[in-house]
């Protein structure tokens, strides 16, 4: 009788790989989890109950076949789990690592909901394709046939990597144009090393570009190289660049020096670990060495920000948020690193000003220094907020509560406010490009096809700011539809 490998939930329980201590990892900008080993990987996809009705697959963007490769990674075929893992995620060791689990497939999974504790499925991802990598059985594309038709896509994050993936396998000639000196997107300048290390995206890109898909970097549309440019030299265009535009605050001394914008912060530290020369990182502009820093915001980049701030030396980190704990849109068990790891996050708050200071004879002025800049930063206003009714969507609105205000001192504030689309149409010079009322492109949510023929756009352009893996589903999609839009021009063509 053949031995049951799989429902060990009921006699194990979950385990995550072993967690470097908060002292140790707080030091460096490496991984926080070791990687499974492979008889523990195999233990952990044990438990998996083999759902009729897998929820962690339908809660799973891509609709990963997750029980599929767990329970072949159960039974020791690793590589044909690799096979059944790429099948549907283009970038498998990234989701393992970077994807909100606990709000996606591991929340959701049966086994957790009857209280025995969720498969670790993200590590094992991991795992599983950490060991494709390490056996070679991840190889270059290899087309099967050569096709003519070419593609452009302006964007080199995750969407429009995913896309570029997906179209070269079907033999189409593409190339990706990015701003930035590297393909990544915010997966290599957002994304910290200490939650994504940069060899694992420098790795893809050039997988991508032995497989002959053409990278054009440092070209930033509208200014290097024009829109009608690159639509004159493609057969289509996808468009995937992301969001870039940070939200602001309305408030007092919002320019003050020490006050800076979350992704200008992490761009310089990750370029900084990447081995970057940064002038701004270098004078202390974006350096939180030594500096009592504030991060205003809830989501993922405001956790990304108070955990570099920790390995950069700073004297201490704390992260206002107007809601409570609750409330937090960021992942909580980013939220628990970041405790571990020395972080003190106050509830309940949000910035009412800056208030500032400067040296020399500009001190009685409290306006300038001595230089004609903006004054520096020395404390942060804050309001303390308690939740009120219910808005639109159903979260408890923060309000004000007066006379609660105090002084937060800090020499280092990053907002983390969020992101919006930038103005594409008018910055590229584009006619006909329609956008929402949100400024985001308007696209079709099946063929993710524009308002301009055999222009396409995917991921955060058009949801707004949102996860990798949203983004390599759109850009698998949009890889389809392009491919069915140049087979029927050229059926047509051949009529």
């Amino acid at each position: 009788m053949a031995t049951q490998k799989m429902l060990k939930f009921v006699n194990l329980g979950r385990e995550m790989p072993e967690k470097r201590d908060a002292a140790s990892r707080s030091e460096d900008f490496h991984e926080i989890y070791r990687e499974f080993a492979d008889a523990k990987a195999k233990e952990q996809a044990s438990r998996c109950s083999q759902c009729g009705v897998p929820y962690c697959q339908s809660h799973c963007p891509l609709h990963n076949n997750i029980p599929d490769w767990l329970r072949l990674t159960a039974e020791g075929r690793t590589q044909e789990a690799y096979l059944r893992s790429q099948e549907t995620n283009t970038f498998p060791e990234i989701c393992g690592r970077i994807c909100p689990q606990d709000r996606l497939c591991e929340g959701n999974c049966v086994i957790e909901q009857s209280g025995h504790g969720t498969v670790t499925i993200g590590a094992i991802e991991k795992y599983i394709t950490d060991t494709a990598w390490e056996e070679g059985w991840v190889q270059p594309i290899a087309p099967v046939v050569e096709r003519a038709e070419s593609i452009g896509i302006i964007g080199a994050g995750p969407g429009g990597l995913a896309a570029a993936d997906r179209l070269r396998r079907m033999g189409y000639q593409v190339t990706v144009y990015d701003r930035h000196d590297r393909a990544g997107g915010l997966m290599i300048y957002g994304i910290p090393g200490f939650k994504l290390e940069k060899h694992v995206v420098e790795r893809r890109n050039a997988l991508l570009a032995d497989g002959g898909v053409e990278f054009v970097l440092n070209a930033n549309v509208g200014e290097d190289i024009s829109f009608d440019a690159i639509r004159g030299k493609h057969d289509a265009v996808l468009i995937a660049t992301g969001v870039y535009k940070t939200r602001d605050l309305d408030i007092d001394n919002a320019a003050a020096r020490g006050v800076v914008r979350a992704l200008d912060y992490l761009t310089a530290s990750n370029r900084v670990d990447l081995g970057d020369e940064i002038p701004d990182y270098e004078d202390g502009e974006l350096n939180a060495r030594g500096k009592r820093v504030v991060v205003i915001g809830g989501g993922d980049t405001a956790m990304d920000c108070v955990r570099t701030a920790i390995r950069q030396g700073a004297q201490s980190v704390k992260c206002l948020y107007r809601r409570d704990r609750a409330n937090m849109p960021g992942s909580q068990r980013e939220v628990q690193n970041a405790e571990e790891e020395g972080v003190e996050f106050v509830w309940m708050s949000a910035p009412g000003a800056f208030a500032g200071h400067v040296t020399g004879e500009a001190m009685i002025a409290q306006e300038v220094d001595v230089d004609g800049d903006p004054i520096a930063i020395a404390s942060v206003r804050v309001q303390k907020m308690r939740l009120g009714a219910p808005d639109v969507s159903g979260r408890q609105s923060p309000e004000l509560i007066e006379g609660a205000d105090y002084d937060e001192p800090a020499d280092l504030v990053i907002k983390a406010l969020g992101f919006e689309p930038e103005d594409l149409p008018r910055l590229w010079g584009v006619e006909g490009l329609e956008v929402t009322r949100w400024g985001t492109i308007k696209a079709d949510y099946q063929t993710h096809s524009t308002s301009l023929p055999g222009v396409y756009a995917v991921g955060d352009i058009v949801r707004g700011a949102s996860l990798v893996v949203w983004a390599i589903r759109d850009g698998r999609e949009a890889a389809d539809s392009i491919a069915n839009w140049l087979s029927d021009a050229a059926r047509v063509a051949a009529e």
